[in-house]
């Protein structure tokens, strides 16, 4: 019975996660709207992550899904940890998450190894990589100087939560498509992709015609 309440609230979150974020896409950016969808999103990402890795820690579900769980949990956090801070500077608490989040993917890693791959290396192997990247880009910040960073956080702020939502797409549609794996899982995150830099190209248009 918990098993399966877990699961409906895991399916039910993400799915509620999904539609907000894709709502967040279209609408308005920097207004109270804006603003209260983000919350509600951040709130089903909490609950995702919180079943989630009760499913894999506690049921023995799909460990996948834990490295799925802390990409979109890191990157969520961070996002909105640019947006209310909109600065570089050193945050104890920002490297803690981070140790946190190399840890638990180390471990996953090394389990992987010892049970033997069961989903497709090359999609394991990316997102691994593409976590580690996010750190790496965390990390590197703070040596960029203060007057360079300027309006960094904002680009940053939309990658990472586009991120998060391209991960929670992928998982979506991974599972709910199994029988077309690893397609069902990579080409979200490519559509994803495409819209991180189409969400890129306009911040900078924007910020462009701001100093005009």
């Amino acid at each position: 019975m918990l098993h399966s309440a877990n699961i409906i609230t895991h399916i039910t979150t993400g799915i509620f996660a999904l539609i907000i974020g894709f709502v967040i896409l279209v609408k308005k950016k920097g207004t109270v709207v804006h603003q209260k969808l983000g919350r509600w999103f951040v709130y089903a990402v909490v609950l995702v992550i919180s079943s989630g890795t009760t499913g894999v820690l506690i049921f023995k579900r799909n460990l996948f899904l834990l490295v799925i769980t802390i990409l979109v949990g890191y990157n969520t956090y961070s996002g909105i940890r640019n947006i209310k801070t909109k600065t570089n500077e050193f945050s104890a608490i920002d490297l803690l998450i981070m140790i946190i989040a190399i840890f638990i993917t180390f471990y996953f890693i090394y389990h992987l190894n010892v049970i033997g791959f069961y989903w497709n290396p090359i999609i394991i192997y990316a997102t691994v990589g593409y976590l580690f990247s996010v750190i790496a880009y965390d990390l590197f910040r703070y040596c960029i100087p203060k007057s360079k960073y300027g309006n960094l956080w904002l680009y940053e702020h939309s990658c990472k939560m586009i991120s998060a939502l391209g991960g929670l797409l992928s998982a979506f549609v991974g599972t709910v498509l199994p029988d077309y794996k690893p397609y069902s899982q990579f080409l979200p995150s490519i559509l994803m992709t495409v819209v991180m830099i189409g969400f890129l190209i306009n911040i900078k248009q924007k910020l462009k015609n701001k100093q005009k």
